[in-house]
């Protein structure tokens, strides 16, 4: 644990040290962005600029900068949101960003857009390298079991958490059971809680859940 601790901040440290060297001067706001006016906005070159909004924010990129983005992570119109679609940006011009941010786009660009990841650096992806690989294979393992959609504390059985769940963890769909799983037992994984139909009792009674109690 010591080692992970020393590792991040010397990471953090490089990173501040990258920041330093980089040139990003903020410029006149009042872009118009699909997120809103700009409120600050960032030069990373002549061409990619970095606005914030009210709201939201993201990369503009001018026409010759975003042809230089890969076809398979280019948006035509060369805007590209803060939340994941800038570290396409990222993966086109490595340069304007530190280490550290390039390690994150990196992992973003894998857990977000593993097609075009894969055919993009010409690798396969397991579920270990991508959450979106991680989770269509958690979808494919579970497809036949009851996975949990919703859960609470259950009014009517302490100790207990009624659950609702459907095949395969699918919304929306019609055929949802109820179950009642121990406190103890229910420890949600990383993509959802699977029901062990032998361990955890199927319940028609009166449920904590509003929308089931108002059927009764």
């Amino acid at each position: 644990m010591a080692k992970i601790h020393d590792d991040m901040a010397a990471e953090q440290a490089a990173h501040e040290t990258e920041l330093q060297a980089l040139d990003r001067p903020t410029i006149e706001a009042g872009a118009s962005t699909p997120w809103g006016m700009a409120q600050v906005s960032r030069q990373f070159s002549g061409s990619i600029i970095l606005h914030s909004t009210a709201s939201h924010g993201g990369f503009q990129l001018d026409e010759i900068a975003n042809a230089v983005v890969h076809p398979l992570y280019r948006n035509d119109k060369g805007f590209y949101e803060e939340d994941c679609e800038w570290a396409k940006v990222a993966h086109a011009f490595p340069q304007l960003f530190t280490t550290y941010e390039r390690r994150l786009a990196d992992r973003t660009l894998r857990d977000y857009y593993p097609d075009a990841y894969e055919r993009v650096m010409r690798v396969i992806l397991n579920g270990d390298q991508s959450h979106m690989r991680d989770r269509q294979q958690f979808e494919r393992r579970h497809r036949n079991d009851w996975v949990v959609i919703s859960a609470l504390n259950s009014d009517h059985h302490p100790g207990l958490v009624e659950c609702i769940a459907t095949l395969g963890g699918i919304r929306g769909e019609t055929g949802e059971r109820r179950f009642l799983v121990p406190r103890s037992d229910y420890v949600i994984g990383r993509h959802g809680f699977v029901i062990d139909i032998v361990k955890h009792q199927r319940y028609d009674g009166p449920s904590s859940f509003v929308t089931w109690a108002a059927r009764r």
